[in-house]
């Protein structure tokens, strides 16, 4: 059976052929829809969200001491955060084989780094596959989790967005129905006290060595010999460009597991060619260890150190053009910056906000980091999931070290970012006797992401109805006495809401509380936001003087008619949010009737 898939649907098909149990994972671009796949096989996979990615890894960890094959995946930021468990769990090694799915983004298309975690699984000690498109994405994974067991060993598979988000015909299998292994009690390999992980520790060397020979005859690392002239030294998604830009002029040496690398195969290779070319991604990692091993070759004295070597970098890297694209007069291109949806809920509040010429403002990763931009201009710091809430402890520890301080700050993330790790920041500053002001903007779901379900959203993955974490309940609990919560669409209830926290010194919370826009709204959201987006707003052109000031809302469905001098609502994009409304001197906008 064949069947067109993404990278990240044919990861997910690899892990229900290759008798995965479970899986976990926290969503972010470009992992995200590797476990809303797996998720689909409800009658043989137990698919969950994680809170954060420590978490998931953690969870899959557990499943994996309990005998079962399970797989994690996040985006490559998210290591970051699961490294702790990661680099232990390389120690403890396995029961069923245990896959992480690193999800990495060279060019940053939507991250804030563009970190090659390729590193990590040298760092960690551990097995590494990178596939070069989605039927290698899936076939590898059922070679990856027969290794995890083998050699007892987690395993790093990584992959890119080029191959997530790309697809290709991709040939199918049947599911194998791995039984669940016994667990058998075992603390000499499953607790790492100093005593046993010392010894564990040894044996990380033990296996790595076993691994190099199995990387030296694994059939995931091949030559392709064409000539001897030029020969190109490629992983993942690299080796597919490439051919693209040498074809048959050159020989190449495809590597499909990548640590540890093959050394008898690379100076193999090298006796063949004249001149090796290595093509990577980001870091050297290949190139480097080919020149201890005393290899001449070339890559990032050629090739860009950061972005994707896509064919027309490489052109230009090698020929000083680019022969895919034409040369446009960027001049006359209009650029079309990234904005909140039209009746996105975060509007209301950057916009009152960003009036207070005495905030700083910590924000935090998600939809709403398009704070920063103008006409908000309402976020001064953003750095990485959670650390808005830190951050803005700290900013105010030190503001307060001044006898004539004026400024406060102000910590500002979403409501799946809270549940991921802004909780404990929010303790930390409580904890710390910390003054700065704490805004949780709830949307009701993941959205950035493309509205996943969290704590707070009342249902699982798989949509089966669960507890709901209610925020305001949860922040009181901490011990947090000043807690609001306001609607954001009311700009003068969070302009009110606002001057009350910057009145208080003492710790305070405001929870902004609206269903994103674009969310499918739960009984529960109709419940509570009986009407919302059911209308839209209109503008009154014998009312309407002209002014802009609806513009400066930032809303993508109002804008200005030059000829007329007036503004204009879009009744395609409007949901009837009336922050345009509320800010018209002559309330020349008005909703429109049901």
């Amino acid at each position: 059976m064949k069947k067109l898939l993404t990278g990240n649907e044919a990861i997910a098909r690899g892990a229900w052929e290759a008798g995965v149990r479970y899986a976990s994972a926290y969503p972010g671009t470009p992992s995200t829809e590797i476990l809303e796949n797996i998720a689909l096989y409800k009658e043989d996979i137990k698919a969950e969200w994680g809170t954060n990615e420590k978490v998931a890894l953690e969870f899959v960890i557990g499943a994996s001491f309990a005998g079962a094959r399970a797989i994690s995946a996040m985006k490559h930021v998210g290591v970051n955060v699961a490294a702790d468990p990661l680099f232990t769990n390389a120690y403890t090694g396995v029961n069923g084989g245990l896959i992480l799915v690193s999800a990495d983004e060279p060019g940053q298309h939507s991250s804030q780094n563009e970190q090659d975690n390729r590193n990590y699984a040298r760092f960690a000690k551990i097995p590494m596959f990178e596939p070069s498109d989605s039927q290698e994405a899936k076939d590898m994974i059922k070679t990856a989790f027969d290794v995890s067991e083998e050699y007892d060993t987690p395993v790093l598979f990584r992959v890119t967005t080029r191959l997530c988000h790309s697809k290709c015909i991709v040939e199918c299998g049947d599911r194998k129905e791995v039984d669940i292994k016994e667990y058998v009690k075992n603390a000499e390999k499953t607790v790492t006290v100093p005593a046993n992980a010392r010894k564990l520790r040894v044996k990380v060397e033990e296996r790595m060595n076993k691994l190099e020979e199995y990387s030296n005859n694994s059939p995931l690392n091949f030559m392709e010999i064409n000539g001897t002239k030029i020969g190109v030294v490629a992983s993942g998604c690299s080796y597919v460009f490439a051919k693209e830009v040498f074809g048959e002029d050159a020989s190449y040496l495809k590597l499909g597991f990548t640590n540890p690398l093959p050394h008898k195969l690379l100076k193999e290779f090298a006796s063949k060619v004249d001149k090796i070319y290595v093509i990577e991604e980001n870091d050297p990692i290949i190139e480097n260890e080919m020149k201890m091993l005393g290899i001449e070759c070339h890559g990032k004295d050629v090739f860009p150190y950061m972005g994707e070597m896509t064919p027309d970098v490489l052109r230009k890297a090698l020929y000083g053009k680019n022969l895919d694209s034409i040369d446009y007069d960027k001049s006359k291109v209009v650029p079309r910056p990234p904005s909140l949806c039209a009746g996105c809920p975060h509007r209301g509040f950057f916009y009152e906000i960003g009036k207070r010429k005495d905030a700083v403002i910590s924000g935090d990763i998600g939809c709403y980091t398009l704070g920063f931009a103008p006409p908000y201009n309402a976020m001064d710091l953003a750095v990485c999931m959670g650390a808005s809430l830190s951050m803005a402890h700290g900013l105010q520890q030190v503001f307060n070290m001044k006898e004539d301080n004026t400024k406060r700050a102000v910590g500002v993330l979403g409501d799946s970012t809270f549940f991921h790790s802004g909780i404990n920041s929010l303790m930390g500053a409580l904890y710390n006797r910390g003054n700065a002001i704490n805004v949780i903007l709830d949307n009701r779901i993941t959205g950035m992401t493309g509205h996943q379900e969290n704590p707070g959203s009342g249902y699982t993955l798989q949509g089966e109805e669960t507890s709901m974490v209610d925020i305001e309940t949860l922040v009181k609990s901490l011990g947090i006495k000043n807690v609001r919560v306001v609607d954001p669409n009311d700009l003068k209830a969070v302009k009110e809401v606002i001057d009350w926290a910057f009145s208080i010194d003492e710790p305070s919370v405001i929870i902004t509380r609206y269903p994103c826009v674009l969310k499918k709204l739960s009984k529960e959201d109709k419940e509570e936001f009986c009407g919302a987006f059911t209308t839209k707003c209109k503008v009154d052109e014998a009312k309407c003087i002209g002014c802009k000031k609806c513009i400066t809302v930032g809303c993508p469905a109002v804008s200005f008619n030059k000829e007329s001098k007036k503004a204009v609502i879009d009744a395609t994009t409007c949901v009837g949010c009336e922050v345009c409304a509320q800010v018209c001197p002559v309330k020349a906008i008005e909703k429109e009737a049901k």
